[in-house]
């Protein structure tokens, strides 16, 4: 039997203004699925991508791929999950600014009681990154330096903390004096103010010449050629987000004459397909919470009816930390 609930849609791409609060139809779950009654779901910059068309998706559609909340029923081929369990994910298919969905239980973990449905619906998906970054496409080392720009925003912050529990030295960039205090506040050995200083020429500095043997880029066209100048002979350029803009028009012949440098661009599906994979994952994020390691940073809440504000600040870098949406 279908459920009606609240939920964001989009039947045409563009700004804000696109973004429908509306009622929608719940159906029953399918076989394989969990229907979740949401308490708290995740905004990233993915979903503002899927607003403006860059990523592409047969519409109409949901937004958002984070959320957290309460097991209300599941199919008849689930068995690891049951009603009233706790739940969260970092990945769906399009639909998770819902207060009520279907998803995928391949995709749902359960949560432990220590971490509030808040704190699970900001860190998903961007402690989830930070773990296949930093622990899976490049395995960093306690001693290492690395670059890691935006460094004051969500994923960042997670990056910070994480680095400075493995003994990494992170180096992050922020566009402010205000960003960079709170970078350093959560692990950051060193901070760049691309508004003010030459990244790759302060990486030669606090490296003393060495540069960095990885740099984990989500800004993409604006940081591209400073990343790349910033990595020692046959370092790696992970970029995994395009905040300012996708890197188009790659020219491989630059990565050779740059030190025999690689570049990879990966996303956490990938990284989380094989069967374990994800709770593994889930579960050394869990640990870090839990045991005060990571300390997980709402900056802001929103109801989720006012999702185009949200997204509003967002794009325009006036958020720091981790922004939620609230059901009512």
């Amino acid at each position: 039997m279908s459920q009606t609930a609240k939920a964001i849609l989009i039947r045409r791409h563009g700004g804000p203004e696109v973004l429908e609060w509306t009622d929608v139809q719940v159906p029953a779950p399918g076989p394989d699925e969990v229907t979740v009654r949401q308490h708290a779901a995740g905004l990233n910059f993915i979903d503002i991508y899927f607003r403006d068309g860059l990523y592409q998706h047969p519409l109409p559609h949901g937004l958002g791929f984070e959320g957290a909340g309460v097991v209300e029923a599941v199919g008849s081929t689930v068995t690891h999950f049951k009603p009233g369990d706790r739940v969260a994910y970092g990945q769906s298919p399009l639909g998770g600014y819902a207060e009520l969905r279907n998803v995928p239980a391949h995709q749902l973990v359960k949560l432990p009681e220590g971490i509030s449905f808040e704190q699970a619906a900001a860190m998903m998906l961007k402690g989830l990154t930070v773990q296949y970054l930093l622990r899976q496409t490049y395995r960093v080392q306690e001693g290492e330096t690395i670059l890691f720009h935006a460094a004051a925003g969500g994923v960042g912050l997670f990056a910070c903390q994480w680095a400075r529990a493995l003994g990494v030295k992170l180096i992050g960039t922020v566009s402010s004096p205000e960003k960079a205090a709170l970078a350093r506040a959560h692990g950051a050995w060193e901070t760049i103010d691309y508004s003010r200083e030459n990244v790759a020429q302060r990486v030669l500095e606090l490296t003393e010449g060495k540069k960095v043997p990885v740099v984990y880029d989500g800004v993409g066209q604006a940081t591209w050629e400073a990343s790349l100048d910033s990595l020692k002979p046959r370092g790696l350029l992970v970029s995994f987000g395009n905040a300012s803009g996708a890197v188009t028009g790659v020219n491989l012949g630059v990565l050779a004459q740059k030190g025999s440098l690689y570049v990879t661009r990966p996303t956490l599906g990938t990284y989380v397909a094989e069967p374990g994979a994800l709770d593994a994952a889930a579960t050394e994020l869990f640990d870090l919470v839990q045991n005060g390691r990571i300390d997980v940073q709402i900056g802001q809440r929103y109801p989720l009816a006012q999702a185009a504000a949200a997204q509003t600040a967002l794009a325009a870098r006036q958020t720091t930390g981790a922004t939620i949406f609230t059901m009512a």
